[in-house]
């Protein structure tokens, strides 16, 4: 799973949910070829999701990838390690420079616009100085082998190729106080992770907009 840092999950969504996905493979397809690593040529299947349990703006890809590739001539198979694909922190280095890279490329391109709080980044040293924390913080890359096979991993991540950012089951009242439902709270363990919170309909409204795609875009990728 490849998430961005809040400081770059801004305006222009079909620029940057593309960019997301493309630096992101780019990253695991390199970092696979490397021979210090696996050596192969990998595919990939990616979701992209923007949400969290309580709809606030959280951009991230899910990826499934094979444990191993296609080696150098397109004739062997190599697998990876045991419970090990590649190294984390490798693809956090990558994934934030290319990320940011590119970002910055599509901005000098004039193909990033800025509207409202945001209208000051429109001036090159603001957006700069906007994107220095996330220059300086790691990135979060997270993977792991699936625990029940590819079987269970492909039959969650299915369950949410078609979702939207809440689902009428975590409803559980509207009324002139606004709008209940259910959340996880990731911060806590155990039976104090579900969480219920009230929201004003405005807000309500507001995040549930958040996650509304731009026409045509394609958010399972191959």
């Amino acid at each position: 799973m490849f998430t961005l840092p809040a400081e770059v999950a801004f305006h222009n969504e079909a620029a940057v949910y593309d960019l997301l996905f493309r630096a992101a493979s780019a990253t695991m397809l390199t970092i696979a070829a490397d021979p210090r690593h696996l050596g192969a040529r990998i595919g990939i299947t990616a979701v992209l999701h923007t949400w969290g349990s309580a709809m606030m703006h959280h951009p991230h890809v899910h990826m499934i990838v094979p444990g191993g590739g296609i080696g150098p001539g397109g004739k062997r198979w190599i697998s990876s390690r045991p419970a090990f694909l590649l190294p984390v922190r490798v693809l956090g280095r990558l994934f934030r420079r290319l990320f940011l890279t590119r970002l910055l490329a599509l901005y000098d391109a004039r193909r990033l616009s800025f509207f409202g709080t945001m209208a000051p980044l429109a001036e090159r040293r603001t957006f700069l100085r906007h994107l220095s924390p996330a220059r300086k913080k790691n990135w979060v890359v997270y993977a792991k082998p699936p625990f029940a096979g590819p079987e269970a991993v492909l039959a969650y991540l299915s369950r949410y190729t078609h979702r939207v950012a809440i689902s009428n089951r975590r409803l559980l009242a509207f009324d002139d106080a606004g709008v209940t439902l259910r959340y996880k709270d990731y911060r806590r363990d155990g039976a104090d992770r579900q969480r219920v919170m009230t929201l004003s309909a405005d807000e309500f409204i507001r995040r549930f907009l958040l996650h509304v795609l731009p026409c045509g875009f394609h958010r399972i990728r191959h």
